[in-house]
């Protein structure tokens, strides 16, 4: 799933005034014009449609033209309107990316309710083959798929070449349901080196206290 980048939209919130709009456009209900957004929270137009812009360069919104509900479209462009893009942003530090084993689990139980456990791990190792297999049309390696994905990967010195996985994106379920989470982990990493066609290492299930269970080497 495709979001704003969290740092890019943290920053873009930090402005009061920015802020301010944001919360108003996403509680609105309808595409908000600059001249709205301006009054509802107490600055110019001028300045409104500045931190609009910014916010729709962070992804917290998107705009486009559009001619007011009950109004005949005159000559011109039609004003700029602005609404939510997407279901927001949530950062944490350090990254967790808990919506991923959500959609897994909940696709699971909607599949096969009797063997939801199973299906989870066939969907996770499943869901990991997809990002492994577009590696190559990004140009991005290994290590740096598993950084997006907030595992805080670390290759040790060679010959040896592991890569230890820092952090657990799944930290608080895998605390609660060790097992069956540290089992979709492994899955998951799994399901990405077979979609890159990574033969030379594979991931290994190595419980480390405050780390992720899994480790790839040979």
């Amino acid at each position: 799933m495709v979001g704003p980048d969290r740092w890019a939209a943290l920053a873009a919130l930090a402005d009061s005034s920015r802020r301010a709009l944001y919360e108003y456009v996403r509680r609105a209900g309808h595409p908000v014009g600059r001249d709205e957004a301006g009054n509802a929270t107490g600055i110019s137009r001028g300045l409104a449609a500045f931190h609009l812009d910014k916010l729709v360069e962070a992804g917290l919104l998107r705009a486009r033209h559009e001619a007011p509900a009950g109004r005949p479209r005159g000559r011109g462009r039609a004003p700029k309107v602005y609404e939510p893009a997407g279901a927001g942003v949530a950062v944490a530090i350090p990254e967790r990316h808990y919506e991923l084993i959500a959609e897994i689990l909940a696709d699971a139980v909607a599949t096969e309710p009797a063997d939801a456990a199973r299906a989870a791990s066939r969907l996770a190792h499943q869901r990991g083959r997809e990002i492994g297999a577009r590696l190559p049309e990004t140009g991005q390696d290994l290590a740096g798929a598993l950084a997006g994905l907030g595992f805080e990967p670390e290759r040790e010195p060679e010959p040896d070449g592991t890569i230890v996985l820092h952090n657990c994106p799944f930290h608080v379920l895998a605390v609660r349901r060790t097992e069956l989470v540290c089992g979709l982990n492994h899955a998951f990493v799994t399901g990405i080196l077979d979609g890159l066609g990574e033969t030379r290492q594979q991931a290994r299930m190595v419980r480390r206290p405050g780390s992720c269970c899994v480790r790839i080497g040979h």
